[in-house]
């Protein structure tokens, strides 16, 4: 194996973990939601923004990808298919805090998220507050975003 796949499993890591992490995370309070909804439709603005708060996850982690392509010339047909096997491996090592965090975050974020929906149920008034909560939760996957993003961009 050469460097140039190794760096493609670190642009994989990056769009797929936390993919999987705001699956998870949006599916979560989506079901509590389903439920408040059934009995309560006009609560559905007050749960909407609930459940799409870790979606946010996914797109880090897409643009992270996205970053990764761009650096290693797929997009301009300039690919170097011969990498250095340390090359590739700094690549995947980049993708792993965006990766990580926005995998574990998702998640997180999610069950605060649930929270809210539920206290949406009771205390619309309240929901808002819980959103904070939930943006306390976001900042480390922004964080390790940035990190990847920082950690790309200092790679060759």
């Amino acid at each position: 194996m050469n460097g140039f796949w190794i760096a493609m499993a670190g642009v994989g890591v990056a769009a797929l973990l936390t993919g999987i992490g705001s699956s998870i995370g949006v599916g979560i309070p989506a079901r509590a939601a389903a439920g408040v909804l059934s009995e309560q439709p006009e609560r559905f603005g007050r749960t909407f923004i609930l459940v799409v708060l870790p979606s946010t996850q996914g797109f880090y982690g897409f643009i992270a990808a996205m970053f990764m392509m761009m650096k290693l010339g797929m997009f301009s047909g300039s690919v170097n298919f011969d990498m250095e096997v340390l090359e590739g491996i700094r690549y995947l090592m980049a993708a792993l805090p965006v990766a990580i965090l926005g995998l574990v975050s998702a998640i997180h974020q999610s069950l605060v998220c649930t929270s809210g929906v539920e206290l949406a149920a009771k205390q619309p008034e309240a929901t808002m507050r819980v959103v904070i909560f939930a943006v306390m939760v976001e900042t480390y996957a922004i964080l390790g975003f940035v990190t990847s993003f920082l950690m790309i961009n200092a790679i060759g």
